[in-house]
This record gives C-alpha cells, structure tokens and sequence, in this order.
C-alpha cells in the first residue's frame, strides 16, 4: 500500500509539473518542433488589430504576426487579447509572442522581453495630402483640430504655439470639424488616424508632423535570448528590404521611420 501511495504521489507531480508552461529556454525549439507560433494580436484596435468587414483579422500587427510565422517555417496560430491581456497571456504560456501595439515601459520590462521596435506609433499632426506643412514652422497660423486636454493638445500647444488651435470635447468632434473643412489639420494619436484613412479612403490624408513617437515592440516571455534574437533578425530583414516600410505605409499613411533598436 506504501509504494502505491507513493506511485500515486509521484503521478501527481508529474501530472502537476506537465500542466505548467514550458521552460522559458526551450520556447524556440518547441515553436520549430511543433511547427507552430502562438502569436497574441488585438481584435478591436484598428489599425493595429481589428476584424475586417469579411471578419478576417486584418492590421498592422497581425501582418507583422504572418510575417514571422512566415519567416520561421511554422503554422501561426492567432491568439486574440485586449490590452488588459497581452502580458498575462505571455507569462501564463497561452501565447508565444504578443504583437499588440506593445509599448515599453519600465515596469513590463521587469517581466517580459522586448524585440527590436517594428512599428512607429505617433502622436501628430494629420492632413489632406495637397496640405504643405513638415515642420512646426510650418503650422503658424493653420488651423488645427485637436480633442481638448488630450496628450496632442499639451504637445501641439508647447512645439506650435502660433497655430491656430481649435479644441473639441471629443475625438469625434474632432474629426468631424477636420472631415467637414473646418480645419486645415488635425492632430491626434496612430490608432485613430490609421482609422480614419481606413473608413475615409476617399479623403487622402497623410502624417505632416510628428508630435512624439512612442514605438511598438514585440513582447516575448522572459528568458528567451534565442527567440528574441530569431524575431529581431526577421524585423531587420523586413526594414532592409522595404517590408516593413510597405506594411506601416499601408496602415498609417507613412513610411517606418527611423525605428530604435533598444
């Protein structure tokens, strides 16, 4: 009775240690062994994640998740998550890398990896394409819309005080007073930008002047060198060849940029 009790202990264990996510060390053999990557990308955030009107995932993110798998000979399987999510999905072992218009902060570096930078995400100022303006220079005495108290507001205030800013008490009517002509420009943040090229496209619109540039990151779990170094290799080749330029281009109506490396 003694050694089955300690069969059925030891049963247990293994059972218990099977359920845990794999050693961080062995996630890049397991991605090549199974032929397959768990990449986690938004649903809802156009133009980064969102579903099409064929409710095909489309974006930013998801193209950069094809590439990868692409890159690497395996089979992507796309893991949806929210913003609230893409973190605990990487250390819970439900997703293998996260493409979510991850940003770096301090404080989730303490607990993922990061890639190289694959995407810029702006805070600027948008207008028609036959609008001239490059600079802040540029924008003294144009009229711009902007969402009262917002990041872009302080920004706009503080580099072009001698704009001539107009303040909403939203986004949307922001972009309606922009939409309608009665601003030359608006400013606001990546995401709501690349969605109003997407919903507008008989409007052509394009980035005129960055504001600031906050860049996503892919999120890899902690202790990962070979897999971080795998992803980073794809991000350079893609930057080199012009893929990556021609995937932000497409999204948000501007080339990469000069994308940082740490």
């Amino acid at each position: 009775m003694k050694f089955r009790s300690i069969l059925s202990v030891f049963a247990v264990a293994l059972c218990t240690l099977a359920s845990y996510p794999a050693k961080a060390q062995d996630l890049l053999k397991q991605i090549e062994s199974k032929k397959i990557i768990r990449i986690a990308v938004p649903t809802d955030y156009p133009p980064f994640g969102f579903a099409g009107s064929d409710m095909k995932p489309r974006g930013i993110d998801v193209e950069m998740a094809e590439l990868i798998a692409k890159k690497m000979n395996v089979k992507l399987e796309l893991v949806p998550v929210t913003g609230p999510n893409r973190v605990p999905y990487l250390q819970s072992g439900r997703a293998d890398l996260t493409i979510s218009s991850l940003g770096k902060t301090p404080e989730r570096a303490k607990v993922i990896d990061y890639s190289i930078a694959y995407s810029p995400f702006y805070e600027a100022v948008y207008g028609k394409t036959d609008t001239k303006a490059s600079n802040f220079e540029d924008l003294a005495n144009r009229t711009i819309a902007v969402t009262r108290g917002s990041m872009q507001d302080i920004q706009l205030a503080q580099k072009a005080p001698k704009a001539v800013i107009k303040r909403f008490e939203d986004n949307n009517a922001t972009l309606s007073a922009f939409l309608s002509g009665q601003t030359e420009m608006f400013a606001t943040g990546t995401a709501i930008a690349g969605a109003v090229m997407q919903k507008n496209p008989n409007v052509k619109m394009e980035l005129k002047v960055i504001l600031a540039n906050a860049p996503c990151y892919v999120g890899i779990p902690k202790g990962n060198p070979e897999l971080v170094a795998k992803v980073n290799d794809i991000i350079r080749a893609a930057k080199k060849d012009g893929t990556l330029d021609a995937i932000i281009q497409k999204w948000l109506g501007t080339p990469a940029g000069d994308l940082p490396e740490n």
